[in-house]
């Protein structure tokens, strides 16, 4: 099993950024207009929009994404990555969800997303809370035990 390294994981990250702020700047364009139109109903739909709703967004984004037939984002899918239980096998959307809320902590000192790099299945501290693992799609039907072949 070919396990996706720490780099492959940060451009599919940035595409998923570029991915997200584009939805954000159609968002904020359909704010602005209602901005212009009633702007007393508006302003407290920006201050939700921007703390809760990035913080919602991102997790339904990535934990959807994750538990769904395409087992990764649309920046994961572009470099050919999957996230896989330990067994190689779709994960649930709980599990999803934990394994996006614990980026959180892997990003005190971001040493949860260096362990990356020295761990044997290349798994960040948020991948071994969830026992998950980011591994090259070619690759994630030779993780499947041989009683499923």
């Amino acid at each position: 099993m070919l396990y996706s390294g720490a780099f492959r994981r940060l451009f599919a990250y940035m595409i998923d950024c570029a991915v997200m702020i584009g939805c954000y700047f159609l968002l904020a364009a359909l704010l602005g207009v209602s901005l212009f139109t009633n702007p007393l109903l508006a302003l407290p739909m920006v201050g939700f929009w921007y703390f809760g709703g990035l913080l919602c967004s991102g997790w339904l984004y990535f934990a959807l994404m994750e538990c769904s037939k395409w087992q990764g984002t649309i920046g994961k899918r572009a470099l050919g990555l999957k996230v896989v239980d330990l067994s190689g096998r779709r994960i649930s959307f709980g599990r999803a969800t934990g394994r996006y809320f614990g980026k959180f902590l892997s990003s005190i000192l971001y040493i949860g997303y260096l362990m990356i790099f020295w761990t044997k299945k290349k798994q960040g501290l948020h991948d071994m809370m969830a026992s998950t693992l980011v591994v090259r799609e070619s690759n994630v039907e030779d993780t499947l035990p041989a009683a499923h072949a």
